[in-house]
């Protein structure tokens, strides 16, 4: 029996009564679920079973597996509600179900009509002619605002996001029964989400899982280059593994250290990654062969540093101090690389038993410290900080927007940067002096005009580095400009810094809001030659009821000109009269980035100069020592003698980038360097300049180019940063007649 076999992997601290209500749970799951199958054939029962087993493992309290067990039983089964879960098993229980059952629906106006649209999966019915567009948008906002959903619960109760971690590592674990389309879907929010939260929480073991798991999908070629390498070294690098292990041993024995010393296991993401990151080949990325070893105390791993210093040559900028200074997710260990006796690379961590539980179990380990009666005081300060960094997800009605925010503001890499007291400022990577002033203080982020980095005075848009000191000038009065909700201009970065600004604007008087919201969006049309489509037929695709309340979304930042751009563009693709009618007439022109390297995408290329390759020529790719892949022409003569033939990559020129003749129109006065900063935006675009005029009145300069632009929010960002530049009045399109 199931059951039976989770029991057995219960924790020793689960009672009678503990049991018996798992045991309820499961079999209420059992019934609500029956005659129902997996796309394996298995039946449903087993997926819950899974996901209770996993949760199993990290010790978690009782009443999380229970939720596990229940936690599709609403979603799959329309006779069972929230309440019946409540009156059956407490609200505990329920609330955590809640958490994780998925959206049916969101009432939302159609996008082309008053119709309510109905589930994003409904067929059109006579009476609501749905567009397929409109369809699956409305699939897409369910799905985000279901993500939305478990996110905010995140903020009230951690142990609903633990059980939809586990759901999510089961699904991938089944993920090969799934449709082609649908498996990279999946794989790919799971990379984007899912796998970066397990890492917030520190729970390194579905981490990992999560990465492998969903690389396997999203770039399967990679996934089987690196996983076939790791399997055809394994039992070399078992024994190599294994005497370094004892050569260890013979040392700290030597200095009466007591240690465990074990391989550590590979995984392909991350080695994947460290290629990426570092641009090594993968003979040289340095944890092909790694050691843990578990000391008992932190003297004790500074003291194990110091002997494996001793007896091998440390690599250069490979040792890192997570004690000392722990990761954002306290993530704690002591890792150095160095040439070991064969002269190959050796990557060693080392830690206490402690921070490895930490590390494999993170946020969860607070319940195995419970259970063995010890004191967890990091417990509350991961919640507390999860908390903080969410503190703005009130703040955001978009479901998409907010889950992008999440991803920037949560999952990304963090910089610490420092105020002229010392004080550090925890922002994430990419972040801006505004967003700076933000964090600092709601009223130093309205009132700031400029900022100074280490003394220095920067532009408003430099993205902060860890270390920067960081000083920011400001006004004794006012407030933000609303340029700083322009993501063209790249001002703000973080969607608190957003949602901070938002309010202010939301403060202001309704009418000023109207007003500006008007001459935004008409400066918008006006600036990408839309002059044929009405207002009122765009309201309804935004949940907006009048045409001045429509104005007013945009005068405070709720409603992005992005966002509105973006729908015109689906709308006139769909009925193709494209807001670009004609084609470029010249061959599709292959984006600068044009060689796809089978198996490392990223990877850095370069042509050789033996043979000059050109698009359309066969080619291959040689794996260089740190310059990435050198792309040849099959047939060249120094590859036909290449003796180290593993090095040899499949590769293949990148997809042609369709592109549209767009004239576009710049007035500026005159100045030194205009020019050169035009062409910089086009290059920082990989954008063709087709042809260009230059007519000068005095000190008034009028430019007409003729671009290849991709899409018209490509046009839309040019066009921004181009009014942006110093000395430039405007900057539009030319259409013509």
């Amino acid at each position: 029996m199931l059951f039976n076999e989770l029991e057995k992997s219960f924790p020793a601290y689960y009672s009678a009564v503990d049991i018996d209500q798992i045991r309820s749970a499961y079999a209420f799951a059992e019934k609500a679920h029956e005659g129902q199958e997996r796309l394996s054939g298995k039946p449903y029962i087993t997926h819950c079973v899974a996901v209770a087993q996993i949760l199993s493992d990290l010790r978690v309290p009782p009443v999380v597996i229970s939720a596990a067990l229940l936690h599709d039983t609403v979603e799959d089964n329309i006779e069972i509600t929230i309440e019946d879960i409540k009156e059956k098993f407490g609200e505990e229980i329920s609330k955590m179900v809640d958490g994780v059952t998925k959206l049916s629906n969101i009432p939302h106006v159609s996008k082309i009509g008053e119709q309510p649209d109905e589930l994003a999966n409904e067929e059109p019915s006579s009476t609501a002619d749905i567009s397929r567009s409109a369809r699956k948008s409305r699939h897409k906002d369910l799905k985000t605002e279901t993500l939305r959903k478990t996110l905010m619960a995140m903020g009230d109760d951690v142990r609903v996001v633990l059980i939809k971690l586990a759901d999510r590592l089961h699904n991938m674990r089944t993920l090969n029964f799934m449709p082609d389309a649908k498996k990279t879907r999946i794989a790919q929010e799971t990379m984007d989400i899912f796998a970066p939260l397990a890492n917030r929480l520190g729970i390194w073991q579905i981490k990992w899982e999560l990465e492998d798991l969903g690389f396997r999908y999203t770039s399967p070629d990679a996934y089987k280059e690196i996983a076939q390498k790791l399997s055809d070294r394994r039992s070399d690098r078992e024994v190599e593994v294994t005497r370094i292990i004892k050569e260890l041993e013979k040392f700290l024995k030597e200095s009466q250290i007591e240690s465990q010393i074990s391989g550590r296991p590979k995984h392909i993401y991350s080695i994947y990654s460290k290629m990426l990151r570092k641009d090594k080949s993968f003979e040289n990325v340095l944890d092909l062969r790694a050691v843990r070893l578990i000391v008992q105390d932190i003297p004790s791993c500074y003291a194990v540093l110091g002997i494996i210093h001793t007896h091998w040559r440390p690599i250069p900028n490979e040792f890192d101090d997570y004690i000392a200074a722990p990761k954002d997710n306290f993530y704690q260990s002591l890792h150095t690389a160095v040439i070991y006796s064969d002269g190959k690379p050796l990557e060693v961590q080392i830690r206490t038993s402690k921070m490895h539980h930490d590390a494999e179990y993170g946020i969860a380990a607070h319940w195995l410290y419970k259970e063995k009666g010890t004191q967890d005081d990091q417990y509350q300060q991961r919640v507390n900080w999860l908390r903080k960094l969410m503190e703005w997800r009130q703040d955001i009605q978009d479901s998409q927007e907010f889950v992008d925010g999440v991803k920037n503001d949560v999952f990304e890499a963090r910089v610490y940067a420092f105020t002229p007291r010392g004080d550090i400022i925890d922002l994430s990577k990419g972040s801006t002096p505004i967003d700076f002033a933000y964090m600092v203080h709601t009223e130093v982020g309205h009132r700031c005009r400029g900022a100074k980095i280490n003394g220095k005075l920067v532009s408003l848009n430099y993205q902060l580095k860890t270390g920067d000191q960081v000083e920011v000038l400001t006004a004794k009065r006012g407030g933000p400009s609303r340029d700083w909700l322009n993501t063209h201009l790249g001002l703000v970065n973080s969607q608190r810094t957003r949602a901070k600004i938002r309010q202010w604007f939301k403060k202001q008087d309704r009418d000023q809001n109207l007003t500006q919201g008007k001459v935004l969006l008409d400066r918008e049309f006006h600036k990408l030659g839309i002059s044929d489509f009405e207002i009122e037929d765009l309201i309804g695709a935004f949940d907006i009821n009048s045409v001045e309340d429509f104005y007013v979304a945009i005068g405070c930042g709720d409603l992005s000109l992005r966002k509105i751009i973006n729908h015109i563009h689906e709308i006139e693709e769909e009925s193709e009269a494209s807001l670009f009618p004609i084609k470029v007439s010249t061959p599709d022109r292959k984006d600068s980035k044009t060689v796809n390297v089978l198996g490392l995408k990223g990877i850095l290329t370069n042509y050789a100069k033996c043979c000059n390759p050109v698009p359309g020529d066969d080619i291959v790719g040689y794996i260089t020592r740190g310059r990435g892949a050198t792309i040849h022409r099959k047939d060249c003569p120094n590859i036909l003698r290449m003796k180290d033939k593993e090095r040899i990559v499949k590769v293949s020129w990148g997809e042609a980038k369709r592109t549209f003749p767009v004239m576009v129109q710049i007035k500026a006065y005159d100045r030194q360097g205009l020019m050169g900063d035009i062409s910089t935006v086009l290059g920082n675009e990989n954008i063709n300049m087709r042809d260009i005029n230059i007519n000068f009145s005095k000190n008034l300069a009028i430019i007409k180019i003729l671009l290849d632009v991709g899409d018209i929010n490509q046009l839309s960002r040019i066009l921004t940063i181009m009014e942006s530049l110093p000395n430039v009045m405007q900057a539009y399109r030319l259409k013509p007649g």
